[in-house]
C-alpha cells in the first residue's frame, strides 16, 4: 500500500520559481567561497574528508538501515514513496542554512563553506548514484523506481544544470570580482532563504490536508532522520578525534540537507509519487527548526563556557 492518487499541488509557475530560487541559494554559497578556505582546509583536510564521507557513504547508508528495520515491524508503516523521499534527501547535498547555522553554533565555517562547494560538486554524481543504489536495495522502492522509469543520467543531467551552473559562476565572480561578491554575499542570503522559506510554507498551506492526513506518518520519520543526521556528523567526527568546531560543522553538514533540490527532483520525475513530494517539503521546514535550535543551543554553551 502506498500514497496514491494525491499529488501535491505546486503549480507551473512555483516550480519554475523553486528552480529559480536554488539557483539563488547556490549562487550565494559560492560568493562565500574563498581561495584562502581551500587551502586552510587542505592544510587540515581531515574534518573535510570525514564530513563528507558520512554525508555521502554514511547517511545515506544509514537512511536505507532506518527504513529497512522500521519494514520488519508490523506495527511501523512507512510507505514505499515516503521511504524514497528519506533517500533521496539523504542523497542530497548540504543545506543551503548550513553555512549560517554552522557560523552561528560557533563552528568552523571555512570548513562548512569548503564542504558545502565540495559537496554541491559531488552531489552532480553522487545525488542520483545513492537514490538509484539504495533506492533499488528494497523490492517496493525498487518497484516504484521501475515504474518511474527514472534515468540516471536524465537526473545527473538535471543536477548539473541546478546546482553545477549556478556554483560555477559564483566561484568565478567570487575569485575575479571580489568586492562585488562581498557586497552581494549578505542580499542574496536573504533573498533566496526568505524565498525558499515562502515557497515551502506556501506549498504546506495549499496542501494542508494532505499534510495532516500523514503527519503521523511523515513528521516523525523526517525528525528521526534528521536526528540520526545530526548525531552521526558529530560523533562520528568526535569518534575520529576532531575538534569541538569541527564536529559542530560536520554534523551541520550531514544533518542539514538540500530539500529545495530535492523537492525540485520530485517535481520533474516523481509527481506522482506524493510521499516523496511530502518528505521533502516538510524536510525544508525541519531542518531549519532542527538546525536554528541546535546551533543556538551550541552558541549560548560557548558563551557559558567564556564566562566560567
Amino acid at each position: 500500500m502506498d500514497i496514491n492518487g494525491e499529488a501535491i499541488e505546486f503549480n507551473d509557475t512555483t516550480q519554475i520559481l523553486l528552480q529559480i530560487v536554488l539557483g539563488f541559494i547556490i549562487f550565494g554559497v559560492a560568493l562565500d567561497i574563498k581561495l584562502a578556505d581551500f587551502k586552510q582546509v587542505a592544510q587540515n583536510p581531515k574534518g573535510a574528508v570525514v564530513g563528507l564521507g558520512m554525508q555521502f557513504l554514511l547517511f545515506p547508508a544509514l537512511t536505507f538501515l532506518l527504513i529497512w528495520v522500521a519494514s520488519l515491524s508490523p506495527s511501523t508503516t512507512i510507505y514505499p514513496s515516503v521511504a524514497l523521499g528519506m533517500l533521496l534527501v539523504a542523497a542530497c547535498p548540504g543545506g543551503n542554512m548550513s553555512n549560517f547555522f554552522s557560523h552561528l553554533a560557533g563552528g568552523n565555517t571555512a570548513l562548512s563553506v569548503c564542504m558545502s562547494a565540495i559537496s554541491t560538486l559531488a552531489a552532480v554524481v553522487m545525488t542520483p548514484f545513492n537514490f538509484a543504489f539504495w533506492g533499488s536495495m528494497l523490492p517496493e522502492t525498487n518497484a516504484l523506481l521501475q515504474d518511474v522509469s527514472i534515468s540516471f543520467w536524465a537526473m545527473l543531467q538535471t543536477i548539473t544544470i541546478l546546482l553545477g551552473i549556478p556554483l560555477a559562476i559564483g566561484m568565478l565572480l567570487s575569485h575575479y570580482a571580489p568586492v562585488l561578491a562581498s557586497k552581494m554575499q549578505k542580499p542574496m542570503k536573504i533573498i533566496s532563504i526568505s524565498l525558499f522559506a515562502i515557497i515551502i510554507i506556501g506549498a504546506l498551506g495549499a496542501n494542508y490536508q494532505l499534510f495532516l492526513k500523514y503527519i503521523g506518518t511523515f513528521a516523525i520519520v523526517v525528525a528521526i532522520q534528521n536526528l540520526l543526521g545530526l548525531g552521526l556528523g558529530y560523533w562520528g567526527a568526535k569518534a575520529i578525534g576532531l575538534p569541538e568546531k569541527d564536529c559542530r560543522t560536520v554534523s551541520i553538514e550531514v544533518g542539514i540537507q538540500n530539500s529545495a533540490l530535492g523537492l525540485i527532483l520530485y517535481f520533474q520525475y516523481f509527481n506522482e509519487l506524493s510521499g516523496i513530494g511530502i518528505i521533502t517539503a516538510w524536510w525544508g521546514v525541519w531542518h531549519m527548526i532542527s538546525g536554528l535550535s541546535l546551533a543556538t543551543y551550541w552558541q549560548r554553551k560557548s558563551r557559558k563556557k567564556q564566562l566560567e
